[in-house]
């Protein structure tokens, strides 16, 4: 019933919107309900899914990871790294008429750092102000070199919106979002539908060729698939590890895929109130003991049919900055057990487990609870929908906590706002100076051996005292029909539209 309900759904918006139903519009089924649709106080992964079609950033990435301009066409950084100059792309408008130019830029900018509760500030910190050299060229000043800026300008930090906009909806703007991507804004209903229709005067329109984009939140993964199957959707996100098979087989369906660049972990809270105050958040043996508990490459087999890549780290064993001193360990219950009476603590006793919802985050949650149980820990899993289970988290209400992110193409997108003493990810309530230092050293050299060095201690430091455990990292499996032509799935784990077209 559930699948026939939303099927209909999708007709039936398709019907209700006057000339709607003569354009093509694009049906995207989400594993979750977006967050606000304001790029400086959204966090969510699949809220970046949705800005993806309308909310253009300075900069953009390609499959490779190198950055290709979008809003700004090129960009400098002076001798000394304090100083990155950004020419603008010309001819570009808001969805509300407004012209894109270098006070906007700039607008847009210190809005992301001033804002009351940005989750962007954090990743723009490292400006001191920002000046327009003329119509199309903002000069940003830095109060130190900070070489992942660019990178972060790929991403929320670097999208623009409409200064006039902006100002007239105050802190509702994210009710009615304006920016300079390739669909405007229609409607929201939550829980149930995001609408955006072409945007005629983007500044690339010649490359988008569908009328309509509607973002349709399903959580249940195997709704979703059935959705697309029927014809109800035409795109979903997150298929499931173990319908891969089933997708691949059916000839009106095709799979796109990329190894994300992020990871799937458990936070352990070691510093955010009473929930810390129990064995696992105040011994790091304690919490060495539940790693060595979970065998990755097991846990691999049994929920994903080993289509994932088990991981110890905040990038892959494929990244780069992946640091190989430090390799994925091997499960040692008996190693668990002695660390348990090393800690003075007594077997078996109890952890609050939060787990978001969704078939695949409770299957793993269920591997590893029945792994963690033969060292005498106790996962009591909580099941939460993911928007409370980030407030929970916020509040320190919980002892571990199943986390995903999506990750960012510069190390430092996946370190510092989780690391850094006070930092907004930071739900561990992790502190440590030492830490704190390194993460802020990482940010200076632009050279990428030092950076990974700087890094190499980072890991060295968060490995030992393990507030968070990192299990594996995910492909990103994005099916869509055969009648979509022109996908291709980036690393970052985005639905890009433009380009796209339905036969």
């Amino acid at each position: 019933m559930k699948t026939l309900r939303l099927t209909l759904a999708a007709a039936l918006l398709a019907l209700t919107c006057g000339a709607a139903a003569a354009q093509s519009t694009l049906r995207i089924g989400l594993a979750e309900d977006p967050d606000v649709l304001d790029p400086s106080l959204a966090r969510t992964y699949v809220g970046r899914i949705v800005f993806a079609a309308f909310c253009d950033k300075l900069f953009d990435i390609d499959a490779k990871l190198n950055v290709v301009p979008q809003l700004a066409l090129s960009h400098e950084t002076s001798a000394d790294g304090k100083t990155v100059t950004i020419k603008l792309r010309p001819g570009v408008k808001f969805q509300d008429g407004e012209p894109f130019n270098a006070e906007a830029a700039k607008f847009s900018l210190e809005r992301h750092l001033t804002v009351a509760g940005s989750f962007r500030k954090p990743e723009l910190a490292a400006i001191d102000h920002i000046d327009v050299v003329d119509p199309l060229t903002i000069k940003i000043a830095l109060k130190s070199p900070f070489s992942p800026l660019i990178a972060a300008l790929t991403d929320r930090a670097g999208m623009m919106v409409s200064p006039k906009a902006a100002k007239a909806e105050g802190d509702k703007f994210g009710l009615h979002p304006v920016c300079a991507g390739p669909y405007k804004f229609v409607e929201r209903v939550q829980q149930d539908r995001i609408v955006f229709e072409k945007f005629q005067d983007y500044w690339d329109k010649a490359n988008v060729h569908i009328d309509r984009v509607v973002f349709l939140p399903i959580v249940d993964a195997t709704v979703r698939l059935a959705n697309l199957k029927s014809g109800g959707l035409d795109l979903i996100e997150r298929v499931l590890a173990t319908d891969i098979k089933d997708v691949r087989a059916d000839k009106n369906l095709k799979l796109a895929t990329a190894l994300e660049l992020g990871y799937q972990g458990i936070d352990i809270n070691v510093g955010k109130g009473d929930a810390a105050k129990g064995p696992l958040g105040q011994s790091a043996k304690v919490r060495q003991a539940l790693e060595l508990a979970i065998d990755r490459t097991a846990l691999n087999q049994v929920v994903f049919n080993g289509e994932f890549v088990p991981g110890n780290q905040w990038v892959s064993p494929e990244n780069p900055y992946y640091q190989k001193a430090f390799p994925v360990p091997k499960r040692d219950v008996a190693k668990a057990k002695a660390l348990l009476k090393e800690a003075g603590v007594t077997a078996p006793f109890d952890i609050d487990f939060m787990v978001p919802k969704g078939a695949e985050t409770q299957a793993v949650a269920e591997v590893v609870q029945a792994m963690a149980a033969e060292v005498g820990i106790n996962m009591k899993i909580r099941v939460t929908e993911f928007a409370t289970s980030l407030k929970q988290a916020e509040q320190g209400n919980y002892q571990a906590f199943m986390l995903a992110w999506s990750g960012r193409t510069d190390p430092d997108g996946n370190t510092y706002i989780f690391f850094k003493t006070g930092a907004p990810q930071n739900y561990m309530g992790y502190k440590s100076p030492e830490v704190d230092k390194l993460l802020d050293e990482a940010r200076v050299p632009s050279d990428f051996a030092a950076r990974k060095a700087i890094y190499e201690k980072v890991t060295k430091l968060a490995l030992e005292d393990v507030p968070k455990i990192y299990l594996y990292h995910r492909r990103i499996l994005i099916a869509h029909t055969a009648k979509l032509e022109g996908y291709t799935q980036m690393p970052d784990g985005l639905v890009r539209v433009v380009g796209l077209k339905l036969k």
